[in-house]
C-alpha cells in the first residue's frame, strides 16, 4: 500500500529559487533528484519521518541545461514490502514540537535518486523524451491548489474558534461567581459583561470567519473549472489566490488569539487539559506559519492592492473585491443611532481605501527619495501590512453581511444573525478605532454610538449565546472537554477527570518512601559528591 506525502518545505525559504533539483537525462529517460545543500532538504512534512513510503517532491526541473522552475515528481523513498529507505535516500523524523506528538513531521534528503521520466507530473507542462520542455499555458497555474488549501484553511479555523466558544460559552453559563444583590443567588458569570465582550465577539467572528470560508471555497468552485484552467484563463484564479493569502493570515491570527481567549475566560479551570482547550490551541496554532507565514501572506495581499492601485485611482473598472478602493475619501459616515449594516460596511470600505492610499503613497514619495522600489517597498512593510490587514478584515464582513442579508430564513433567525454581524462590525470598528477615527471620519458623538450599541448588542445576544453555540453541534466526543458538556454537569466531569489521572492508580507513590519520608525523618536523600577543583 501507498502511503504518500507532499514535500514542498524546505530548511531554507527561497522557494522561488528552490535547491533540490531533478535533472533530466534523456539517454535513460530519467530525472536525477539531488539535494545539493542542506537548506535544499525537504524539512516538516508530516508523516515523512517513518510513515510514508512515497511523496510527491518539488523540485527545481533542469532539463538541457536550464532552469525550467519547480514541478512536482512523484518519488518512492521507502521499500513498500521492508520500508527500508530507498537508495540515496535519507529520511527520518524532526524530533519534538510545541505540539502534534502523534505526527511524525520529517526531513528527506535526497542523492543522485533516479526515478522514469512518467513520474513527473506533466498535466499541464511536459517533458519529452528528448528533454524537450513545454511549458503550461500560464505559469501561475499551480495556484489552484494553494487556493483551494488555504480557503480550506479559513473554514477550518473557523471551526476550531467555534470549538473553542462552544466550551467557554457553555462553561460561562453554568459556572456561576458572586452575588450580584446581598443575599441573592450568584451571577453566572455569562452575564456579566466583560465576559459577554470577550467571547460574544469571537463568537460573532466564528460565524463570519466561517460563512467567509465557505464563500472563498465555492467561489473557487465556481472559477476553477478544468477547461478554463488547461485554457490558462486564470485571471479570476489570480484574484483569489491574493485574498485566501491574506485571508488565510487574517483568520488564523483570530483564530489563535480567540482560542487562547477563550481558555482565559474559563479561569483556571482553562488551564487544566480537561477544558479541552489547551489541545484547540495546540492544534491551530501552527495555522498561523504553515502554507505561508502570515506576515509574508499579507505582504502578497499587499503587493496584489498595490499592482492594481493605479487602475483603482483611474477609476478603470475592476473586479468586486476590489471595486470600492476608490472610494472619495473626503467623504464622512452616514452613521445614525439605527447603526445600519451599510454605515458600518461603507466605514470599513473607508477604512481600507484610506490605508491603502497612505501606503502608496509612502512608496511612492521614498521611491521620489531616490530609493529604488524594492528599497522603499522594504521600508514601508508595516504601512502595508496595515493596508492589507484592514482589506481582509472587509473582505470577512463585506462577505457576512451579504450572507446574512440574504439569508432565505425567518424573521426571528435573521435578527439574532444580523445582531451577530452588527457586534462583529461594532467590535471590530472599536477595538481599531484609531484608524477609523483618524481622519475624521466618525465624529465624537458617532464613536459615542457605537459604543451604545455595543452594550446594547451584547445584551440582546445574551440569552441566545448558548442556543448559538448549540447550532455548531459538536458532540462532547469531538470537544473532549468537561467544561463543554451538552448537559452541563461540569464539575462531575471535573471530578471524574481527576479520578482518572495515572497518579491516582496508586495511593501511595514510591516516591513518597524514596524523597519525601527520608526527608521528614531528617534523612538526607542527596548523593554526596566531592566538590570540582578548579
Amino acid at each position: 500500500m501507498v502511503t504518500g506525502d507532499f514535500c514542498l518545505c524546505i530548511v531554507g525559504t527561497f522557494i522561488r529559487g528552490l535547491e533540490t533539483t531533478a535533472t533530466y537525462v534523456p539517454t535513460n529517460q530519467e530525472f536525477v533528484l539531488n539535494s545539493p545543500t542542506i537548506t535544499s532538504m525537504k524539512y516538516w512534512p508530516g508523516g515523512l519521518g517513518k510513515t510514508s513510503n512515497c511523496c510527491l517532491v518539488m523540485a527545481q526541473l533542469i532539463t538541457q541545461g536550464e532552469k525550467r522552475g519547480i514541478h512536482l515528481f512523484f518519488v518512492q523513498i521507502r521499500d513498500i514490502e521492508t520500508h527500508q529507505p530507498m537508495p540515496g535516500v535519507e529520511s527520518g523524523d524532526i524530533g519534538t514540537k510545541f505540539g502534534f506528538g502523534s505526527n511524525d513531521n520529517g526531513y528527506l534528503k535526497l542523492t543522485n535518486v533516479r526515478i522514469p521520466r512518467e513520474n513527473m507530473l506533466m498535466r499541464y507542462s511536459k517533458v519529452l523524451e528528448d528533454g524537450t520542455y513545454v511549458p503550461p499555458k500560464n505559469q501561475r497555474i499551480g495556484y489552484g491548489t494553494m487556493v483551494f488549501v488555504r480557503a480550506h484553511i479559513v473554514t477550518n479555523s473557523a471551526r476550531g474558534l467555534a470549538k473553542a466558544c462552544v466550551i467557554a460559552i457553555r462553561y460561562s453559563a453554568v459556572r456561576r461567581q458572586t452575588e450580584v444583590s446581598p443575599g441573592g443567588m450568584e451571577a453566572q458569570i455569562l452575564d456579566y459583561q466583560t465576559q459577554q465582550y470577550k467571547l460574544l465577539p469571537l463568537l460573532a467572528s466564528a460565524f463570519a470567519m466561517y460563512f467567509t470560508g465557505r464563500y472563498a471555497e465555492d467561489y473557487y468552485e465556481e472559477i476553477a473549472s478544468i477547461s478554463e484552467i488547461e485554457e490558462g484563463k486564470l485571471d479570476s484564479l489570480n484574484q483569489l489566490h491574493a485574498v485566501c493569502a491574506g485571508l488565510k493570515a487574517f483568520v488564523t491570527w483570530v483564530c489563535t488569539a480567540g482560542i487562547e481567549t477563550c481558555r482565559l475566560c474559563c479561569g483556571g479551570h482553562g488551564y487544566s487539559h480537561a477544558s479541552g482547550l489547551p489541545k484547540l490551541y495546540v492544534f491551530y496554532t501552527p495555522g498561523c506559519t504553515y502554507e505561508g507565514e502570515n506576515n509574508v501572506m499579507m505582504l502578497q495581499v499587499a503587493r496584489f492592492l498595490m499592482k492594481l492601485y493605479p487602475d483603482i485611482k483611474r477609476n478603470v473598472p475592476i473586479h468586486k473585491f476590489v471595486d470600492y478602493l476608490g472610494a472619495d475619501l473626503t467623504l464622512k459616515s452616514c452613521m445614525t443611532a439605527e447603526v445600519a449594516i451599510g454605515c458600518l460596511l461603507k466605514a470599513y470600505e473607508h477604512r481600507a481605501a484610506r490605508l491603502l492610499s497612505e501606503a502608496a503613497s509612502r512608496v511612492e514619495s521614498l521611491v521620489r527619495s531616490g530609493k529604488s522600489h524594492q528599497e522603499a517597498w522594504n521600508a514601508s512593510t508595516v504601512v502595508l501590512t496595515w493596508a492589507a490587514k484592514a482589506y481582509c478584515h472587509t473582505f470577512v464582513f463585506r462577505t457576512f453581511s451579504q450572507i446574512v442579508t440574504d439569508a432565505a430564513v425567518d424573521k426571528n433567525t435573521k435578527d439574532v444573525l444580523t445582531a451577530l454581524c452588527k457586534l462583529y462590525a461594532v467590535h471590530g470598528i472599536l477595538e481599531n478605532l484609531g484608524e477609523f477615527i483618524q481622519d475624521g471620519f466618525f465624529s465624537p458623538k458617532q464613536v459615542s454610538l457605537l459604543k451604545n450599541k455595543l452594550a446594547d448588542l451584547l445584551a440582546e445576544i445574551r440569552p441566545n449565546a448558548v442556543a448559538l453555540v448549540d447550532a455548531f453541534d459538536y458532540p462532547d466526543k469531538i470537544l473532549d472537554s468537561c467544561l463543554g458538556r451538552y448537559d452541563g454537569q461540569v464539575y462531575q466531569a471535573l471530578y471524574d477527570y481527576a479520578k482518572s489521572s495515572p497518579l491516582n492508580q496508586q495511593e501511595v507513590l514510591d516516591s513518597y518512601h524514596k524523597y519525601i519520608k527520608p526527608a521528614q525523618l531528617g534523612q538526607s536523600t542527596r548523593h554526596e559528591q566531592p566538590m570540582a577543583r578548579l
